[in-house]
């Protein structure tokens, strides 16, 4: 039961190397979505992550001979830099097996600390069989990285501090689940002291092993593991984990990957910092229970737990934001193979900002564009598609398609036979509305665009790469036409990149 922890989470003498972390409000998040929304701010630790609590409380419970035997852990990372300050503070020799796939950051960030690293295999339970390997072959003590005890109440503490920094109304608490000693600790604390409190744990839809296991009824390997979050990429929730959550929580959310990389940045902007996937997991699940449940008005808190990521992943998240805001639609559209019919396309858009557009010349008949519209909501969204259709566009939806999110957006183009009259330019574009159709204004649909390429990436100034069948004789006139424009523009038809992949074959 879980007033079993609650005397372990009060005896916790984890201050040494943890800190007392803020519970900060999110202005923005709260004004936007009509709730107080908090944030518990576990990417302030020491090592950037709440792991150091329960890493240091287990190692406390050692007795001199153990200390002596030195100790051992797996991890994607966060446990794992807990471990090598927790056990650097206490002259502790640590041995940390970690998948291959953990960032780099994370990795050297353990080693910094004195631990030694042993890379293995590419999920945390391939390293963790490896790590009870190592403990019976050197005879280590092997500390679990979420389904033990100690390790349990040490991150109870997080809970223990929300309460007392926030002792007024809090509707629900929102906690991010891997292996589940974060809302297993988190959930027995708030569950004996404040049980009006309903508590919900957020998984990675495609790492989900707790919401399998209260299918299950008892802990169940999941067949496969999305490591995108990587601190939450576990196929199984811990046995002693599971005990207590099915008792304590009142529900299980998943989220996409899209509506991580939407927390992130949300995060970021109330914040200024940047948390890792895992570390935004909580929000995400938080956004969610808001859209389900229509809540207003509530006090809602979740744990911002670890802002361990590696910088170039920044970019993919970035890409994926706006999709998981449910801000951008993806779309591929059929039009015309004719000179003036991007312009009425985006005439038939009205004041609809072009986040992206892509397309190549393929034949005399039909032209398929890849393009990003900006919306505001799923409904508006729907609302688009449905002008779109009843003014004949055929119109295929792929806002949810992982493959063409991933890939297509990025493989449209390639050779084409027989277009021996194309010109190729590349332009700055101011990045405001209107500026894609004054260009199409521009061209007044003289000339058939056969290659397009734009995708909005937040800066001054839109890339834009265009192809147009102009004969010989009218390509002065083209050039005039451009000028005209004062959008810089560069004439690239004889550039080796567009000869090679996109010129005539």
């Amino acid at each position: 039961m879980p007033e079993s922890y609650i005397k372990r989470i009060l005896d916790a003498r984890i201050y040494d190397v943890a800190s007392e972390t803020p519970l900060d409000a999110a202005p923005a998040l709260s004004k936007r979505f009509g709730n107080q929304i908090l944030l518990k701010r576990e990417d302030l630790q020491p090592v950037f992550s709440f792991k150091v609590r329960g890493a240091y409380n287990r190692l406390l419970q050692l007795n001199a001979a153990e200390r002596a035997q030195g100790v051992i852990a797996a991890s994607a990372g966060n446990h794992a830099q807990g471990l090598a300050l927790a056990s650097a503070h206490l002259g502790i020799d640590a041995t940390i097996v970690m998948p291959t796939t953990t960032p780099a950051i994370k990795v050297n960030a353990v080693r910094a600390r004195g631990a030694k690293v042993v890379l293995h295999g590419d999920t945390f339970d391939e390293a963790s069989t490896h790590a009870q390997a190592l403990v019976a072959e050197r005879g280590l003590i092997f500390i679990h990285p979420f389904d033990d005890p100690d390790v349990i109440a040490g991150q109870g503490t997080v809970a223990m501090e929300l309460l007392r920094q926030h002792p007024g109304d809090l509707d629900a608490v929102f906690i991010p689940v891997g292996g589940g000693g974060l809302a297993a600790g988190m959930a027995a604390y708030i569950k004996y002291v404040r049980p009006g409190i309903k508590v919900y744990a957020v998984e990675p839809q495609d790492a989900a092993c707790l919401a399998a296991a209260m299918e299950a009824g008892e802990p169940a390997n999941l067949s496969h593991v999305g490591i995108f979050a990587d601190g939450v990429a576990v196929a199984r929730i811990g046995k002693e984990t599971f005990r207590v959550l099915r008792d304590t929580i009142d529900g299980v959310i998943t989220v996409s990957t899209d509506e991580i990389c939407a927390a992130i940045k949300d995060i970021f902007e109330d914040t200024r910092s940047i948390a890792e996937p895992a570390g935004a997991l909580g929000l995400a699940g938080l956004k969610k229970y808001i859209e389900q449940q229509g809540a207003r008005g509530q006090a809602l808190a979740t744990v911002v737990s670890g802002a361990n990521t590696n910088f170039d992943r920044l970019r993919y998240i970035s890409e994926r934001t706006e999709i998981g805001e449910k801000r951008e639609a993806v779309l591929a559209v059929t039009i015309p193979e004719e000179a003036g019919s991007y312009l009425r396309f985006c005439r038939d858009l009205g004041s609809r900002a072009v986040t992206e557009f892509n397309y190549r010349y393929a034949n005399n008949g039909a032209a398929h564009i890849f393009v990003g519209l900006q919306v505001s909501t799923d409904a508006d969204r729907q609302q688009m598609l449905d002008e779109l259709r009843q003014r004949d566009y055929q119109v295929a939806d792929l806002t949810d398609n992982e493959m063409a999110k991933l890939h297509i957006r990025y493989m449209v183009g390639g050779r084409v036979q027989g277009l021996d009259d194309e010109v190729v330019y590349r332009f700055e574009f101011p990045e405001r509305p209107g500026a894609l159709l004054q260009f199409l204004e521009c061209l007044a649909g003289r000339w058939n665009i056969s290659l397009f390429h734009y995708r909005n990436h937040g800066a001054a100034y839109g890339r834009v790469l265009v192809g147009l069948q102009v004969p010989e004789g009218e390509r002065d006139l083209l050039r005039e036409t451009l000028a005209g424009l004062h959008y810089p523009f560069w004439e690239e038809t004889q550039n080796p990149a567009y000869q090679f992949f996109l010129g005539n074959g």
